[in-house]
C-alpha cells in the first residue's frame, strides 16, 4: 500500500475484543509504530464489518476468540475473510479447542495476550503484511487433531490419558479408575500406538502431554511473566 509521494501508508488494523482494558492495551502498543494504524474497534465481528464498511478497506483484524456475543470462531473468521480481511488471532489461548477452530478457519496466526510489546508488535506488523505469524501455540493448533475422536480412544482409554498425563503415576491412576496398575500401563500402550498410527507418536510421558493439550483434554499451561 502507497501514500503519495512513494511513501508506504500505514496498514490498517481493525480490532475485535469486547475487554475495554485489551483494547485500550493494543491500541497503546501500535501508537508508535508509523506503518500501523488502528482503525476500527468492536465488539463485535457484526459491528465491526458495519463500521469498516463506511471506511477504507482494513488491512488486517485482530479477533479475540471469546466474545460476550457467544459467537464461534469459525464464524467469526469466515466472515472477515468473506470480506477479504485477514485475521490474526489475539487471545488468552486457554482452550485448545477454540485456537485449532480458528486455525481450521484460515487465520494467519495466533499470539497470546501474554507476550511482551515487541512480540505481539511484531506479530501484527507481519499478519498486516499478509504473512504468517508461526508461534508455539499455532503450530500445536496445526498440527493437533480437531476432535480427540480422530485418534479413536475410548472414553476409558481418554480417561486414563487425561490422569496419566497431567502428572499422576500409574498406580495412581489405578486407584482413580478402579483398574488395575497392568490394566491402566496396557491402556497406555495402546494409546500410545493409536497416536502413533494418526502420525502423532508420544513415546514418553511428556509427549503424551503435550497431546493431550492439543486435543483439549488438558488446559494449555500459563507462561510465567517474564522477570
Amino acid at each position: 500500500m502507497w501514500a503519495e509521494g512513494g511513501e508506504t501508508a500505514p496498514r490498517r488494523i481493525g480490532l475485535v475484543e469486547d475487554h475495554e482494558s485489551v483494547a485500550i492495551g493494543l491500541a497503546a502498543m501500535l501508537a508508535p509504530e508509523p506503518d500501523l494504524d488502528l482503525v476500527l474497534t468492536a465488539g463485535t465481528v457484526p459491528e465491526l464489518l458495519v463500521a469498516a464498511s463506511n471506511s477504507a478497506p482494513l488491512d488486517l483484524v485482530v479477533l479475540d476468540l471469546r466474545l460476550a456475543d457467544g459467537s464461534s470462531p469459525e464464524d467469526n473468521v469466515r466472515a472477515l475473510r468473506n470480506r477479504g480481511v485477514e485475521v490474526l488471532v489475539f487471545t488468552g489461548a486457554d482452550n485448545a479447542f477454540l485456537v485449532r477452530a480458528a486455525a481450521k478457519a484460515g487465520v494467519l496466526g495466533v499470539v497470546r495476550k501474554s507476550e511482551d510489546v515487541p512480540t505481539v508488535v511484531a506479530a501484527v506488523r507481519r499478519a498486516a503484511s499478509g504473512e504468517q505469524v508461526v508461534t508455539t501455540d499455532w503450530a500445536a493448533a496445526i498440527d493437533g487433531d480437531p476432535q480427540l475422536s480422530d485418534v479413536g480412544l475410548s472414553p476409558r482409554q481418554e480417561e486414563v490419558l487425561t490422569l496419566y498425563a497431567s502428572g499422576e503415576k500409574a498406580s495412581r491412576v489405578a486407584r482413580l479408575t478402579g483398574l488395575s496398575e497392568q490394566t491402566v500401563n496396557d491402556y497406555l500402550g495402546r494409546i500410545r500406538q493409536k497416536y502413533a498410527d494418526a502420525g502423532r507418536p508420544a513415546p514418553t510421558k511428556t509427549d503424551l502431554y503435550k497431546r493431550a493439550v492439543e486435543d483439549g483434554w488438558l488446559p494449555v499451561p500459563e507462561r510465567h511473566p517474564r522477570a
